[in-house]
């Protein structure tokens, strides 16, 4: 969340800055409360004093109607004390509740504005669109015909959005996993397989909503445990109420987990198969930086990003997400869209990678601070996320792109040695 003080002393930029981003939030009245919080704070503080020299001065009072009487107006005092200081409590959370809302601050660069129309392209990759001399199939029917999948036995089993992966479908899933975790331990990531649950508060650290009526995310009854919607939230909160040494920074962490979410209201041919489900393996990379290192980390994910796509030979668009589309913690993100042959009428781009930069957003609601040799203080870190790999859609972009005539699917030459196989038949 934004640090309070600069909102109070940036109240236009902040509103604006929430307009452009499509969200309500009163900021005024969060700089009305913070004013009523000082004042009641610095009552109750008076109390606390005043209560404090009426009990000193009791022992000195030899007259027992005096010393009954400075007894009586110090219990009124602590009562009067206890008053101000339930209303600063008050006042704190329906403050912090006010700043929670409010989205990080936007990248100048990035475009302003909501959907496809306002984003920016920034780059292609270095594979052309395949000239098919057939008709392409999409990822499904190119499944069934190879029988990599069973949505009918996901959906029997677990219900409509979960899937069987089978026979080569899991190979190519292994030697994704296996291609991106090899990639990324090359360019000094440390490499974790994290948990595919956590707590509520590390959720609403990473700036996720675990409950109510527009949560994403699958939570666990009678607990405060939910299942992750990424990595991203086990490896941010690996750090939580953390402080580390500046020469250690940055911190580079590639995860690869299980990634939950329920895709509410998510159905349509678009989205059909395998292209948004309740249940998929990601890699995911995080990094915690110093803040004037973020911007820098920003470009190498997304270098990271493409480099991978560009090594399974498939076409790609980078494009600059606009300011209603960042979502709450990001201050800048560019999504990785690659071309699917087999998606809408004569196909279509579909983002298969994200990386964002946070800046001090995550870390400031989970305490991760950095400190410098001969400094008094810390600072809290930058943090970045960016999917290396998200295999349920790189699946789809591998079998469309690669389809040949014959209905048989060319394995991409970087993950042959993984299949020890050419050809998906």
């Amino acid at each position: 969340m934004l640090d309070r003080r600069f909102i109070v002393e940036n109240l236009d930029r902040v509103a604006e800055n929430c307009r452009n981003r499509g969200v309500e939030v009163d900021v005024a009245q969060l700089a009305t409360l913070d004013a009523a919080h000082r004042a009641k704070l610095t009552e109750a503080e008076q109390l606390n004093r005043q209560a404090n020299e009426v009990s000193g001065s009791i022992g000195k009072t030899k007259d027992p109607a005096e010393r009954e009487a400075r007894k009586n107006e110090g219990r009124a005092l602590r009562e009067k004390k206890d008053a101000a200081q339930a209303e600063v409590d008050r006042l704190e959370e329906e403050i912090l509740n006010l700043q929670r809302a409010i989205p990080n601050l936007t990248h100048p660069m990035a475009p302003i504005g909501v959907g496809d129309g306002a984003t920016r392209e920034l780059r292609q990759g270095s594979t052309p669109k395949p000239k098919f001399d057939f008709k392409p199939l999409d990822h499904v029917e190119l499944g069934t015909r190879l029988s990599l999948f069973d949505f009918d036995g996901g959906a029997k089993v677990a219900g409509h959005g979960f899937y069987y992966l089978k026979n080569d479908a899991v190979l190519l899933e292994l030697a994704l996993q296996q291609y991106a975790m090899s990639l990324l331990v090359g360019e000094g990531f440390t490499p974790y397989i994290t948990p595919d649950l956590a707590r509520n508060e590390i959720l609403q650290g990473i700036g996720f909503i675990p409950r109510g009526p527009e949560t994403q995310i699958y939570s666990v009854a009678d607990s405060d445990l939910s299942l992750i919607a990424t990595a991203e939230i086990t490896l941010g909160g690996l750090y939580a109420d953390t402080i580390v040494e500046a020469e250690t920074l940055p911190l580079r962490l590639c995860g690869v987990s299980h990634c939950y979410r329920t895709e509410a209201g998510a159905h349509g041919k678009a989205t059909r198969g395998l292209y948004r489900v309740h249940q998929f393996t990601k890699v995911e990379m995080f990094a915690f930086t110093a803040p004037d290192a973020s911007d820098a980390m920003l470009e190498e994910f997304c270098g990271l990003e493409c480099r991978i796509f560009d090594e399974l030979e498939i076409p790609y668009r980078v494009i600059d997400i606009a300011s209603g589309d960042l979502g709450g913690p990001a201050y800048r993100k560019f999504d990785l869209e690659a071309w699917m042959p087999g998606r809408g009428d004569g196909g279509e781009f579909g983002e298969v990678t994200s990386t964002s930069n946070c800046t001090d957003y995550q870390s400031r609601r989970l305490g991760i601070r950095y400190r410098s040799p001969g400094e008094k203080g810390t600072r809290y870190v930058h943090t970045l996320n960016g999917t290396a790999i998200a295999i349920s859609r790189a699946l789809i972009a591998i079998l469309e792109n690669h389809q040949q005539a014959d209905g048989s699917v060319r394995v991409p030459e970087v993950l042959r040695r993984y299949m020890d196989k050419d050809v998906i038949s």
